[in-house]
């Protein structure tokens, strides 16, 4: 099959799971509980890059890297303490402003100066900046975020909460 479509817990689904993937596309809700902050933990990542074939690409959305900066870097840096080789990229989407996502490998890995041809609407320019971040976005120290911290739902509740 070209696509598998995984409707379950991921964490519960990667501990049963014995199945090796080329491609992870990562879209879950934002870490604003527990019980969703923990899809975003070391233990997670790990079990995720178990289930990876070599080479094997990760896609995660991140959060907004502008309105939830400690947030987002908080993923970047707890999917790197996984072993994972991490480019983070951000672009504009229509109905949430700037947003942020993770490509990762389990190896290092450069990004392609220039985009496949003939796409609607990567080229050559979009392909860099999406990987140029501004200083406003920047990393910034964080703690990485385990099971036993839960520390991404305190940043993200702190940050979020300045919009309300």
């Amino acid at each position: 099959t070209r696509v598998k479509v995984i409707n379950q817990d991921a964490m519960i689904w990667l501990e049963d799971q014995k199945e090796m993937f080329d491609v992870a596309i990562i879209d879950f809700p934002d870490p604003n509980t527990f019980a969703l902050g923990k899809l975003y933990t070391t233990r997670f990542y790990r079990l995720l890059k178990r289930s990876l074939n070599d080479g094997g690409t990760v896609g995660i959305q991140c959060t907004s890297p502008l309105f939830a900066r400690t947030s987002y870097w908080c993923i970047i840096k707890t999917i790197e303490s996984a072993g994972f080789s991490v480019k983070p990229y951000q672009t504009a989407v229509p109905a949430f402003g700037v947003w942020g996502f993770a490509l990762a490998r389990v190896a290092e890995f450069e990004i392609p100066k220039q985009a496949p041809k003939d796409l609607r609407f990567l080229n050559d320019d979009t392909m860099v900046s999406l990987f140029t971040l501004s200083a406003d976005t920047s990393a910034v120290p964080v703690e990485i975020n385990r099971l036993d911290n839960q520390v991404l739902v305190h940043y993200y509740e702190s940050e979020w909460r300045r919009y309300e």
